[in-house]
């Protein structure tokens, strides 16, 4: 994607609603959704909040923790409470992006091969919507200091031919080839691809929540759910 529309949507977009929270000055808390690719290729696995130093490796999750910066500033200055949200993948039933989509159309096309960016072996977190969800109004009921950091993903990981194979499961195929474009730099998808990511959530675990789902639950019920839509004579 190009880099000045991340730093539109993120970056600036963070600012100007950062700005008007400052002229009304009747804001108590402010929710960001962050990203775990805030961390980078963390040597820490999984990874805590307080892991540093950070260092992202795409635009996307240097726009993101730019705007985790200003937001903490802003907090601090003009005394509202922030709490940061580093997220996982997240996935569910209305999920229009992602490799998920991105597997369930291609096959949808041509149901005899699959075409698979990098290696197959790049390993990440995927949590539910709903586990999501519950996650961020636990985090917003939490007593948190002016700026509050939590992770929020599942406790286990999945690689992409495993969520291929899933995906080929669900929409019933069979002897589907799977081709392997190599990728860039060790495997990965595309250039900035973290290739193994996994959070650390016992912060918000200690809070009392857990996820419902695994990795490969989050995926099997949003890939049905996705499948079943798309199927539907008007979709």
């Amino acid at each position: 994607m190009d880099p000045e529309l991340h730093y539109r949507q993120n970056v600036e977009a963070t600012f100007r609603l950062l700005e008007e929270l400052r002229k009304t000055d009747n804001v108590k808390m402010l929710i960001f959704t962050s990203s775990s690719t805030v961390y980078g290729e963390p040597s820490k696995i999984p990874t805590p909040e307080d892991y540093s130093p950070l260092k992202p490796i795409s635009v996307y999750g240097a726009s993101k923790l730019a705007c985790e910066a200003l937001i903490s500033s802003y907090a601090h200055l003009y005394g509202f409470k922030a709490i940061i949200l580093r997220l996982a993948n997240i996935v569910g039933p209305r999920s229009r992006h992602g490799v998920i989509y991105d597997f369930v159309n291609k096959l949808m096309r041509n149901p005899r091969e699959l075409e698979i960016l990098g290696d197959g072996s790049q390993t990440k977190s995927y949590l539910h919507v709903e586990d999501c969800v519950r996650a961020i109004l636990l985090a917003a009921e939490s007593n948190a200091s002016e700026v509050e950091i939590f992770n929020i993903g599942s406790e286990d990981w999945v690689n992409v031919k495993r969520i291929a194979e899933i995906i080929v499961e669900e929409m019933g195929l069979r002897d589907v080839r799977f081709k392997f474009t190599g990728g860039v730099d060790g495997g990965r998808g595309w250039p900035g691809d973290v290739k193994t990511m996994l959070l650390d959530i016992r912060k918000l675990k200690k809070l009392g929540w857990k996820p419902k789902y695994n990795s490969e639950e989050a995926v099997r019920l949003a890939a049905r759910a996705l499948i079943e839509d798309l199927r539907k004579p008007d979709a």
